[in-house]
């Protein structure tokens, strides 16, 4: 019975140790989610921007330097 009583500690260790391993790396891939999708806002915000300044007016752009 003492042997059946240390195998089933042995293992609720090991699961407990899991449990542990993987609650740590979830919280870490959500900080890395959060810090992703912050990058993306960021980079959306920078693409909105450049699409803005790229479809000005053509003809409030000044003429080449040879005309």
């Amino acid at each position: 019975m003492d042997n059946r009583v240390t195998e089933l500690e042995v293992k609720l260790a090991f699961v407990e140790d899991t449990v542990n391993g993987l609650s740590s790396a979830d919280a870490d891939i959500s900080q890395r989610l959060a810090a992703l999708e912050r990058a993306m806002r960021a980079l959306h915000s920078d693409l909105t921007s450049l699409r803005a300044g790229i479809g000005g007016d053509p003809h409030a752009e000044p003429p080449p330097p040879h005309y």
